[in-house]
């Protein structure tokens, strides 16, 4: 080893380094920017109609979030039909990929939006009412459908005088320990998928789902004033529900 070397100042090694991270952190920052300024591209494509499709639709809406609505026609829909993961829409595209079920898709937009809870048990306050309502449809569901007019007659009387009050009885008293929310006593999703699915509901039964039931008529006015929410539905495509 040679004695007389003389030793680099530790102070220069030091500046002589600092161009170097100082070029890396700045690539790695660039590299980051350009990566959060790639928001991602949505497009929900559904029937022409509310429905299953329209919670997700609100709740982009209702977080200023653009998205391509593509709307499938009925006659059209057997050319699409094995297009779709399982055969059946709605469909939530996020960068090209396709997502499917419309209450998990539902879950993510409302992350997006930030309707959902605080913690873990808010969370489960409010998928808890999300899935009664998605009950309820169901069993209504069951009836509209029925295509044997004696089978459906026989399942009238049990749903419109049992089943129906049965459940909104109970989440109008949730709507009213909850100053007019679904959950955790602040608009959160499940107040938009109520709102976004009552067209739908009303025309299986023919009628109006609250008509009785004034804390959740509270609950659907407050969303339907959200600005974002008022101007989607002035300007969204008409269906037939």
């Amino acid at each position: 080893m040679n004695k007389n070397r003389q030793r680099r100042p530790v102070s220069n090694i030091q500046h002589s380094c600092e161009p170097v991270a100082t070029c890396r952190s700045a690539q790695f920052s660039t590299f980051h920017l350009s990566e959060s300024a790639m928001a991602p591209t949505y497009k929900i494509i559904y029937f022409n109609v509310t429905a299953l499709g329209e919670s997700c639709r609100m709740l982009l809406k209702y977080a200023n979030i653009d998205f391509e609505d593509e709307r499938i026609e009925t006659d059209d829909w057997p050319n699409h039909k094995a297009k779709m993961p399982f055969g059946q829409m709605p469909i939530l595209v996020i960068n090209g990929k396709q997502y499917h079920q419309s209450l998990a898709m539902a879950r993510y937009c409302a992350k997006q939006a930030k309707l959902v809870g605080k913690d873990d048990l808010e969370d489960l306050e409010i998928e808890s009412i999300v899935e009664t309502i998605n009950d309820l449809r169901l069993k209504i569901a069951l009836y509209s459908y029925e295509k044997d007019e004696a089978i459906k007659a026989s399942r009238k009387a049990p749903l419109f005088e049992e089943t129906i009050p049965y459940y909104l009885e109970r989440i109008d008293k949730i709507a009213k320990e909850n100053g007019g929310h679904l959950a955790v006593n602040r608009l959160t999703w499940a107040d938009i998928y109520l709102t976004s699915i009552l067209d739908y509901i009303n025309f299986m039964i023919e009628g109006d789902l609250l008509e009785k039931y004034s804390n959740l008529q509270k609950v659907r006015d407050t969303v339907l004033a959200i600005p974002q929410i008022k101007k989607w539905i002035e300007e969204r495509p008409k269906g037939w529900c």
